[in-house]
C-alpha cells in the first residue's frame, strides 16, 4: 500500500505550522553539518551515520505525534540506503511501516501524519506500507523490496512488530531467502549489463556502475546470506570499507553540487570533487586524473570482490566430489586450479606460474584459494624470487604465447598484485589515467586489452581479422608479441617521451628475465616504435610507394614486420570501443601486404643501396667513444641482414 502525496491538512492530521518548523530548523542544520562536511571530501560512513541518525530522531519525532492516531501495534523500519545509515544529502528515506492488523481509516490517518510531514519538509520518501500477515509469502515479482528489505532495522514503534516482521522474512529459514538472493544477483547482473560489465566508464555512476556502491552493498549482503549468519562480515572488510567510505565521500559532494539525486561523476563534476578532495597539482587534469586513479583503484577492488562472493554463491554442494590431481601440488575442483599444500606454496613464488600454465592448459579459472594466496604473501618478495631458473623463466614465455583465457589469466595476475611483483615496471601504471579524448581505460587495463586483443586472433570472427590471424600463426616466437605489449606504454607513467622511457624500463626486466639479447632487441624495437605503423597508415598515402619504402627501411625484416602489425592492431583497438574502423584496419593492412612485398622482392640494388645508406649514416651519428676505425671494422663481414635488423643505438652498443 502507498499513499499519494498530499501537501493540504488533512482532519486528524497532527501537523501544526510550529512543529513543523521546528522539524525543519532541524534538518536545516542537519543539512548544514554534512554539507560542511562534503565540502571538505570528508562526509563519508561515519558522518553519513551521524546524518541519518538525526533523520532518524526527525522521524521519531513525528511517529510520537502521529501513534495515537491508531490502536494498533505499528513500526517504522528503515530499508535501503536508509536502513544501512548510508543517508547522503539528496537520497531518498526508504521507509517501511508496517501495522499489525487490517488497515482501516484510523491507520490510513496515522499514516498520513507520518508521511505528510516528510513531504512538507522536501524529503524524497521512498514508502512501503504493509500488515505483518503479508509477510506470509515473499513478493517475487518486486526485486528492489526484496533487496533493500535485507538492510531493514528497527527504529521506533513496537519493536514485536519488527521482529516478527524480521523474523519472517530474514531469518535463515526464511521462505524470503531465496529469492532475496535471486533478486540480488539478478539486479547485479542487470546494472553490470547497462555499463558493458566494466568499470572503466568515462563517467561513472557511482552508486550503480560496476564496482560502485550498489555492489558494495551486494557484496556485503551475499557473503552474509552464505554463511547463513546474519551479520556475519565479508571476510576482506577492511579493503570494502575503505572502498566504500571513499564512494560515499564522491558521493555527497555530488549531491551537494548537484543538489538532486544524481550520481553521474561527469567530466565537470570530476574537476570540482578533484578540488574537494585536494589532488596534488597545479593542472586541473593532473588532479582529475590522480582522482580517477584513486576511484578506478577502488572500483576495481569492489569490483573483483563482487565476482568472487557471485561464484562463491553458486558452489555446488558437493563441491568436494569434483576434485582431481593434475601434477605436482596442483589440482582442478569445481572453482578451477589450486594448490593442494597452500601453505608450502606460499613460500615458493616461483612455483606460483604453475596454476595459471595449468588453467590456460585446462581451458579453466585459477580458484580463489590461489589467488588470496598470491595477493596475502606476494609483497615479501623481490621480482627475481619468482625467476630463480630459466625453468621458470621458461614457464613464462609458455604461459604468454596468445591462446584462449591470458587476458583472463593475466588479469588474475594483475589484480592480486602478482605482475606487478615480477615486473615493478608495469606497476609504475596501475589504475594510471590519462586523460584526453581518446584512451577510456587505464594504463594498465589498457594493456590487458591489447593483449586480449590478440587472443582474439586466435579464434577470429571475422573476414577481416582473419587475415590478421594468419599473420599471428606465422609468428617464430609469439610470446614477443606479447611482452612487447606487457611494456609498451609503462613509461606513460612519466611526462617524458612514454616510448623511450618504456625501452629503458623493459630492458631491465627482460634482462632479469635472462632473455637472449637478439629476443631483447626485438622487443625494444617493438616498444620504441609502437607508434609507427599507425602515423603511417593512417596519416599517410599508403598508395604512395615510398611509405612502404621508408617503413621496410624501419622493419628491416618479415618477422619484424608482423610482430609490429599486429602490436599495431591490437594496440589502436584498445584504446576505445570504435577507434579502429573498418577503414583504419584496412589501411594498417594494405600497409603490412605493401611492406611485405617490398622486403621479399627488394633485396637486390635497392637493399644494397639501403644497407650502404644505413653504414653512411651510423659513421655520421656515431658517439665520441666510437671511432670510425672500430665501427668499419665491426661492420666488415657482417650480413647486411644486420644493419636492417640492428637498431642504431644497439650496433653502437655491440661495437663497444
Amino acid at each position: 500500500m502507498m499513499l499519494q502525496s498530499d501537501p493540504a491538512a488533512t482532519p486528524g492530521d497532527t501537523r501544526s505550522r510550529g512543529a513543523l518548523s521546528t522539524l525543519s530548523t532541524r534538518l536545516a542544520e542537519a543539512r548544514e553539518e554534512l554539507r560542511a562536511a562534503a565540502a571538505r571530501a570528508r562526509a563519508g560512513v561515519r558522518t553519513l551515520r551521524r546524518y541519518s541518525t538525526r533523520i532518524d530522531d526527525i522521524l521519531k519525532d513525528i511517529y510520537e505525534a502521529g501513534r495515537q492516531l491508531t490502536d494498533k501495534p505499528t513500526a517504522l523500519i528503515p530499508l535501503g540506503g536508509y536502513g544501512r545509515r548510508h543517508l547522503c544529502q539528496c537520497s531518498d528515506i526508504d521507509l517501511l511501516i508496517v501495522v499489525d492488523g487490517e488497515i482501516g481509516a484510523p491507520e490510513e490517518r496515522f499514516l498520513r501524519a507520518i508521511l505528510h510531514p516528510l513531504w512538507d519538509l522536501g524529503l524524497e520518501v521512498g514508502h512501503q506500507v504493509r500488515r505483518v500477515a503479508e509477510f506470509g509469502e515473499p513478493e517475487a515479482d518486486n526485486p528492489e523490496y526484496l533487496a533493500a528489505l535485507l538492510d531493514a532495522r528497527f527504529l521506533v514503534g513496537d519493536a514485536n512488530v519488527f521482529e516478527r516482521s524480521a523474523k519472517a522474512c530474514l531469518a535463515a529459514e526464511s521462505p524470503w531467502r531465496a529469492p532475496m538472493r535471486a533478486a540480488l544477483i539478478d539486479l547485479a547482473r542487470q546494472r553490470h549489463g547497462q555499463f558493458n560489465h566494466t568499470v572503466f566508464q568515462l563517467e561513472p555512476d557511482i552508486k550503480d556502475a560496476p564496482g560502485g556502491l550498489r555492489d558494495a552493498t551486494a557484496i556485503r549482503l551475499l557473503a552474509r546470506m552464505a554463511r547463513g549468519a546474519p551479520g556475519e562480515p565479508y571476510t576482506d572488510v577492511g579493503r570494502l570499507d575503505e572502498a566504500e567510505d571513499f564512494m560515499l565521500r564522491v558521493r555527497s559532494i555530488v549531491h551537494m553540487e548537484r543538489k538532486h539525486n544524481v550520481n553521474v561523476l561527469d567530466h565537470g563534476m570530476q574537476e570540482v570533487v578533484a578540488e574537494r578532495f585536494g589532488s596534488p597539482g597545479d593542472q586541473k587534469r593532473r588532479q582529475v586524473e590522480l582522482l580517477m586513479s584513486t576511484y578506478y583503484h577502488h572500483a576495481r577492488r569492489i569490483d573483483r570482490s563482487m565476482m568472487t562472493v557471485l561464484k562463491s554463491s553458486q558452489a555446488p554442494p558437493d563441491r568436494n566430489r569434483t576434485v582431481k590431481p593434475i601434477g605436482d601440488d596442483l589440482e582442478t575442483a569445481w572453482d578451477g586450479v589450486r594448490f593442494v599444500d597452500g601453505t608450502l606454496a606460499s613460500i615458493q613464488p616461483q612455483s606460483w606460474l604453475r596454476p595459471f600454465e595449468a588453467a590456460l592448459n585446462e581451458d579453466a579459472e585459477v580458484s580463489e584459494q590461489v589467488l588470496t594466496c598470491i595477493e596475502r604473501h606476494g609483497e615479501r618478495y623481490a621480482p627475481e624470487s619468482f625467476f630463480p631458473t630459466d625453468e621458470e623463466r621458461d614457464r613464462l614465455l609458455r604461459v604468454l604465447h596468445p591462446r584462449p583465457g591470458l587476458y583472463a589469466r593475466l588479469s588474475d595476475m594483475h589484480g592480486r598484485g602478482l605482475l606487478g611483483r615480477m615486473f615493478p615496471e608495469f606497476q609504475k601504471v596501475y589504475c594510471l589515467v590519462v586523460r584526453d579524448f581518446y584512451h577510456k581505460y587505464t594504463v594498465d587495463e589498457h594493456t590487458l586489452r591489447t593483449i586480449r586483443n590478440v587472443e582474439h586472433l586466435c579464434t577470429p570472427r571475422t573476414d577481416s581479422r582473419k587475415r590478421f590471424a594468419g599473420v599471428l600463426r606465422e609468428l617464430e616466437q609469439p610470446e614477443l608479441l606479447v611482452l612487447a605489449l606487457l611494456f609498451h606504454d609503462v613509461g606513460k607513467w612519466t611526462n617524458k617521451n612514454h616510448s623511450e622511457e618504456g625501452v629503458r624500463m623493459a630492458i631491465g626486466a627482460l634482462r632479469r628475465l635472462r632473455l637472449p639479447e637478439k629476443s631483447i632487441a626485438t622487443v625494444e624495437f617493438l616498444i620504441r616504435h609502437h607508434l609507427q605503423m599507425s602515423v603511417l597508415a593512417f596519416r599517410r598515402d599508403v598508395e604512395d610507394p615510398e611509405t612502404a619504402t621508408q617503413f621496410a627501411r624501419l622493419v628491416g625484416t618479415e618477422e619484424r614486420l608482423k610482430l609490429l602489425c599486429l602490436l599495431t592492431l591490437a594496440d589502436v583497438d584498445a584504446v576505445s570501443p570504435g577507434v579502429m574502423t573498418p577503414w583504419k584496419e584496412e589501411m594498417l593492412w594494405r600497409l603490412y601486404v605493401e611492406t611485405y612485398n617490398r622486403l621479399t622482392l627488394g633485396y637486390s640494388d635497392d637493399a644494397i643501396e639501403d644497407a650502404e645508406a644505413v653504414r653512411e649514416e651510423l659513421s655520421a651519428q656515431r658517439p665520441a667513444d666510437v671511432s670510425a676505425a672500430d665501427l668499419d671494422a665491426f661492420i666488415e663481414g657482417l650480413p647486411r641482414r644486420y644493419l636492417r635488423v640492428v637498431d642504431r643505438p644497439r650496433v653502437y652498443e655491440h661495437v663497444r
